[in-house]
């Protein structure tokens, strides 16, 4: 490559496939590198599910090249690499066996393979030789030794049966069986070959590269017939093989390679970055004395079966199509599993977290003769059955998680840490999946419910209490109600001012009006007269939400009177830390931290070993130095309250946490299987069968029938009532100022435009909102018992046909019918009544006189009742 940029030359290699190779400008690779055929390796590991693999590769540039592209790949498919194999080139057979023998010993089943086929051949003997190759087991060969098979000794293929490889895609055309019979190359020690076989990837790489070359040397030379080399100062006499003349064409040639695009053997030939495009690749199977195409792997689609020489695109299920059309290493159909436990391996220590207290979910007792140590419980069975229900036997011992002295070992996280530290290979016990945990090991399906609650203890409602009558409903709810009470009150008055004479006054009337009225339909004891459509609508829906309220406030009243409750001293977990009480957990907990995180100070958080502690510290409370509130799991905190259900309750909701689980080291296999018999066992209802057992399923409690938390009646449930009230209330009162302002316009108008200042147009406005209006209709005034006009005059009675003068403003008309006038005029100091007037009517005119105007106003309004009545009447 150094040569061919000093020179100017480009260099050309269709077998330089390591893709750590940094070529300069003029070197140019026609042969796929090694990186692009780790897509189609890790595709196959996920098709299969696979979840751990081991590398085996050379120690060369070859083999280094492509370990870290293929590691990252199958990180991408959360694919764990549990070991990497470095085989020396020059490696004995005992450096070899050592290998082997190490990866026998791992769960792993699954071996990817990149070596040469020297080495390579070598190595699946010894495989093959020690048992490696049996079932069970999945090994994966990359293109550099699987297009090599074909001219490996038969004992070598014998080895081998079983392999899945992978080869770029060659299509079959006439060209490429041409190539076939022209080759007359045959291994002398195997001469039973056919030559056919002996076509590789290269030998197609090398004849697409050699029409390349030829194609762009053509077309350069057409173009550019002059001198090869430029003038240089180099000598070329010169010893020094190094001190090369630069080249004139050999830019020319680059270009005209990189630019060469044709169909091929290998498919279209086509340079990206000075490297052949990759294309697609087929998985092959070794069977018998050869190779069988069992799949085809593109970039773009993913894997296509090969059914008669063709190829169509995988179902979903692309796992049991390849299981369909492979042999696996022991002539095998069946899928392996990708690990096993190792025969020469240790048996799985698995650590036991015991919390005193609780021996229906695990108890440990030691034989003081034997020194035995036999674990019982709910954890232990489900354990022991969950195992049982594996499809293949996992040999297991249960160890205390202990110290020599028999104390506690340390925390929860404290056990996790040992397992991610590989001092155990599982754990069991009370153990929550939580996050931060989840970063170092690995967890299966939680078998046991999580969750976290509040225990608190509990006292009845004092129903003596001189504010009893408040409890109902609460301070929101009764705000609320009273604000109301005033709007519908000022509504209504607004509505009612101007033509009920109930609603007029002087102004501490009107206060007094507006507050009466809506309380006084509490108890439905509003006696006046509504005259108002609008200020109907009003009260018709705010009788309705009376209704509603006093209806809720007696039902929850009468609750609280004649039913005993019981309730907890302290309900609200802000109200524990605002008061700084002290509460209370199991000592190692996470629970614990959780405390800490809504805002609890490590002096307020009591940490406690055994039930009888707690329970003791719980009684006494807070003020003596112990806690007022209990903190703990679901399960455990079930079993306490069954012991305690009197005294203690379960208040507030329950943090959310995602339950007890087992616990393994990263990335191990027995993870997947162990939930998915969790699974089966909680489908099959064996669990339910381990709860009842134990009686750890549902505690039985003793204590009182009912242990209810009152709950005042919120705002919440009102919110539609209110809106409705509210919005009823507000659209009467806006079309009520809207008629207003449209009848007296020109009064307002008036008061608007005059100079005084903007408070004086206030008030006018309002003494103008404060007279009566007259205009309303006749019998809605004749229906009001408090109805008076305005001081009239007092006039003379004068019968209909007499003339007149209305031009007086001072002058108030009446048409009233004669016989009332008659029957009144003995009553009335007024001269001139007609007595034999034919005329059914009279007018009565009424001008004013300063010592009769009361008298006036009297008798008018008595005339007015009897002649609105009569004409009811008629």
């Amino acid at each position: 490559m150094n040569l061919g940029e000093r020179a100017q030359v480009p260099i050309v290699s269709f077998s330089a496939t390591s893709p750590s190779l940094q070529p300069p400008k003029f070197f140019v690779q026609t042969a796929q590198t090694d990186d692009t055929e780790v897509g189609v390796i890790a595709a196959i590991v996920k098709a299969f599910q696979w979840n751990q693999v081991v590398i085996i590769y050379e120690d060369s540039e070859y083999g280094n090249g492509i370990v870290p592209y293929l590691s990252n790949a199958l990180q991408d498919i959360n694919a764990h690499v549990a070991y990497k194999s470095l085989i020396p080139v020059s490696a004995d057979e005992d450096f070899t066996l050592k290998e082997l023998y190490k990866m026998m010993t791992m769960q792993t089943r699954v071996f990817i393979a990149h070596l040469s086929h020297s080495l390579g051949a070598k190595f699946f003997l010894k495989a093959k030789a020690i048992g490696m190759m049996s079932e069970g087991y999945v090994w994966i060969i990359t293109s550099g030794l699987m297009d090599f098979l074909p001219s490996m000794n038969s004992h070598v293929v014998e080895a081998m049966q079983g392999v899945l490889g992978v080869k770029p895609l060659i299509p079959k055309t006439s060209h490429l069986e041409s190539l076939r019979l022209q080759k007359t190359i045959f291994d002398p020690v195997n001469p039973g070959y056919k030559s056919a076989d002996m076509v590789s990837i290269f030998d197609v790489w090398a004849y697409d590269t050699m029409w390349a070359l030829a194609m762009a040397a053509e077309q350069v030379g057409s173009h550019y017939p002059e001198a090869s080399y430029q003038d240089t100062t180099a000598d070329l006499n010169s010893s020094d093989p190094f001190n090369l003349p630069i080249s004139k064409t050999g830019p020319k040639l680059l270009k005209a390679i990189l630019t060469t695009r044709f169909k091929g053997l290998s498919g279209m030939f086509h340079l990206v970055g000075g490297k052949l495009y990759p294309t697609s690749y087929k998985i092959l199977n070794v069977v018998g004395n050869g190779e069988k195409e069992v799949a085809v792997w593109t970039q773009a689609h993913g894997f296509k079966r090969v059914r008669h020489n063709t190829s169509d695109k995988f179902d979903s299920t692309p796992k049991e199509e390849f299981n369909s059309n492979i042999i696996w290493p022991g002539k095998s159909r069946v899928l392996p599993r990708g690990w096993e436990v190792p025969v020469r391996g240790k048996r799985l220590k698995v650590a036991v977290a015991v919390r005193p207290g609780f021996e229906e979910y695990l108890n440990v007792m030691k034989d003081s003769r034997t020194g035995v140590v036999h674990f019982s419980g709910y954890y232990i069975d489900v354990f022991k059955s969950v195992m049982a229900a594996l499809p293949y036997a996992v040999p297991y011992d249960f160890f205390h998680f202990e110290k020599p002295d028999g104390s506690c070992a340390g925390s929860y996280n404290d056990l996790v840490n040992q397992v991610f530290l590989q001092k155990y290979d599982a754990a069991i016990g009370d153990i929550t999946i939580t996050g931060n945990r989840s970063n170092y090991v690995d967890f299966t399906l939680p078998f046991a419910e999580g969750g976290v609650v509040r225990i608190v203890p509990i006292t009845y409602e004092d129903d003596n209490n001189m504010w009893t009558f408040l409890k109902p409903m609460k301070k929101e709810l009764w705000l609320t109600s009273i604000a109301f009470f005033f709007v519908t009150g000022l509504a209504v008055w607004i509505l009612e001012h101007r033509i009920s004479s109930a609603f007029r006054g002087p102004p501490s009337h009107h206060l007094g009006m507006i507050f009466y009225f809506p309380f006084s339909t509490l108890v439905f004891a509003h006696r006046e007269r509504i005259v108002s459509n609008l200020a109907r609508l009003v009260v018709v829906v705010w009788m309705f939400v009376v209704l509603i309220l006093n209806s809720t406030y007696t039902a929850s009243l009468s609750s609280r009177l004649t039913v005993q409750r019981l309730r907890p001293a302290i309900a609200d977990v802000k109200e524990l830390i605002r008061k700084g009480h002290s509460v209370g957990c199991y000592q190692g907990s996470f629970v614990c931290d959780i405390l800490r995180g809504v805002g609890f100070e490590d002096s307020k958080i009591k940490m406690y070993r055994f039930p009888e502690d707690y329970e003791e510290a719980l009684s006494i409370g807070s003020k003596s130095g112990n806690i007022s509130a209990l903190f703990d799991v679901v399960p455990y905190s079930k079993l306490f309250l069954a012991k305690y259900c009197d005294k203690y309750t379960i208040v507030g909701p329950t943090y959310r946490t995602e339950g007890f689980a087992f616990v393994f080291p990263k990335g191990s296999p027995l993870v997947a299987d162990v939930s998915q018999a969790v699974i089966n066992l909680t489908e099959n209802g064996e669990m339910l069968d381990i709860q009842q057992k134990w009686s750890v399923g549902d505690p039985t409690c003793n204590g009182p029938d009912s242990i209810v938390t009152s709950v005042s009646v919120s705002l919440q449930g009102f919110k539609g009532l209110f809106a409705i009230t509210g919005t009823i209330t507000s659209s009467c009162v806006l079309i009520f100022i809207v008629i207003y302002v449209t009848k007296n316009r020109s009064s307002l108008q008036q008061i608007l435009n005059s100079r005084s200042t903007v408070w004086s147009k206030i008030k006018e406005i309002g003494r103008h909102f404060d007279q009566r209006d007259l205009s309303s209709h006749p019998s809605t005034m004749a229906r009001d018992p408090q109805f008076k006009y305005p001081k009239a005059e007092v006039a003379e009675i004068v019968s209909s046909s007499q003339s007149v003068d209305l031009s007086n403003s001072n002058l108030m008309v009446l048409s009233l019918p004669m016989n009332i006038l008659s029957t009144h005029s003995n009553n009335i100091a007024l001269p001139n009544i007609p007595t034999n007037a034919t005329s059914s009517n009279s007018t009565v005119l009424a001008p004013i006189l300063p010592e009769e105007s009361n008298t006036a106003i009297d008798v008018t309004d008595r005339l007015q009742q009897q002649c609105c009545d009569a004409q009811l009447e008629s």
